[in-house]
């Protein structure tokens, strides 16, 4: 039986109060049972008024927001990369920098966490009070770019309404920044929106590219850098490394990226080694691996095209040479008479 009369549930109704309404009669019964005071029981009224309206505020920005998903710190594994410092990812967490205008930059290789960690910081600053608003670099594209068929007077008050909703949030989310060129046209606003939120609004952004590839990707060298001027001038930037934590399940656990990624620059290299082991059996044979893989060799031992990765493939050949014994080529001079290795 409720202990809520039904003109107080209908005052309650029509002055919007529904988390109140909701856990009156609890209240009436705690207030009864624990013989609360007056002041007492309405204070927890209003507590359960404002946790409900602070709920449903948090959920109308987070739809606002745009999120991509909705990621959270609690989920992020920082035992996967250590490059990535917890403290200082929830001294973020913390506000402060909203609070400032500070930027932040977060920027590594793909499947590091950069867009988890950007949304999850997002969501902290919704619960702490802020708008925001997430844009991949191809929502920003399509935004500034929207082909309105329609006269140019429409087309301008579309991209004005388009600059306030970047320019009124508190914390703007570029997110996936270098994974497409931007157009010139766009490149332009970009930087106006860069610009006029500088010092006055936070901005996060991140990136697998490198700061000195972002002339190539605005499209206009004199507009990055002054984009990046403006935007890491009080930008706390986190730069993570590490291996892909989307590519942890492969074969082995996840523990073949590591060597791989080890592996990966050294290329043509890796076969030297290949080649020791094939050549250990073989005495004045090249391995077959040198053949198929590397570019013909001219008499002088030097890469008939040129390029780094002959060089590589030279030295580790080179190198297995040495592991025989052999210097870095065949000798020059006979072999002195005696028996051979495998003889005929």
């Amino acid at each position: 039986m409720s202990l809520v009369n039904e003109s107080l549930r209908v005052a309650m109704n029509r002055l919007h109060l529904s988390g109140m309404a909701a856990s009156m009669d609890v209240r009436l019964a705690e207030a009864a049972g624990h013989q609360l005071s007056h002041g007492e029981f309405l204070e927890m009224a209003l507590q359960d008024e404002l946790l409900v309206r602070g709920q449903r505020q948090v959920d109308r920005r987070v739809k606002a927001a745009g999120f991509r998903e909705l990621k959270t710190l609690d989920e992020f594994d920082f035992s996967f990369n250590p490059s990535i410092h917890r403290k200082q990812v929830f001294d973020l967490a913390a506000g402060h920098y909203v609070r400032e205008g500070r930027d932040v930059l977060l920027i590594g290789p793909p499947g590091t966490g950069k867009s988890h960690l950007a949304q999850a910081l997002g969501y902290q600053a919704i619960k702490g009070g802020a708008l925001v608003l997430y844009r991949s670099i191809f929502d920003v594209v399509r935004d500034f770019l929207h082909d309105l068929h329609d006269d140019a007077p429409a087309q301008q008050a579309q991209r004005e309404r388009v600059m306030e909703r970047y320019l009124r949030a508190d914390v703007l989310i570029i997110d996936d920044m270098g994974m497409k060129q931007l157009p010139q046209r766009c490149g332009e606003y970009f930087f106006e929106v860069i610009m006029r939120r500088n010092g006055v609004r936070s901005t996060i952004m991140t990136s697998n590219r490198p700061l000195e590839d972002w002339g190539k990707l605005i499209g206009d060298v004199p507009a990055a850098t002054a984009i990046l001027d403006r935007f890491l001038h009080n930008a706390q930037v986190i730069a993570i490394t590490g291996r892909s934590y989307r590519l942890r399940n492969r074969a082995g656990g996840g523990q073949a990226d590591g060597p791989a990624e080890a592996a990966a620059p050294q290329g043509p290299a890796g076969q030297g080694r290949e080649g020791r082991r094939s050549t250990a059996g073989s005495e004045g044979s090249s391995p077959p691996e040198d053949t198929d893989t590397h570019p013909p060799v001219s008499s002088d031992g030097g890469p008939c095209g040129g390029g780094s990765a002959p060089a590589a493939g030279k030295t580790a050949d080179a190198a297995a040479d040495n592991a025989r014994g052999k210097g870095n080529g065949p000798d020059p001079a006979p072999r002195p008479p005696g028996p051979r290795r495998g003889g005929r």
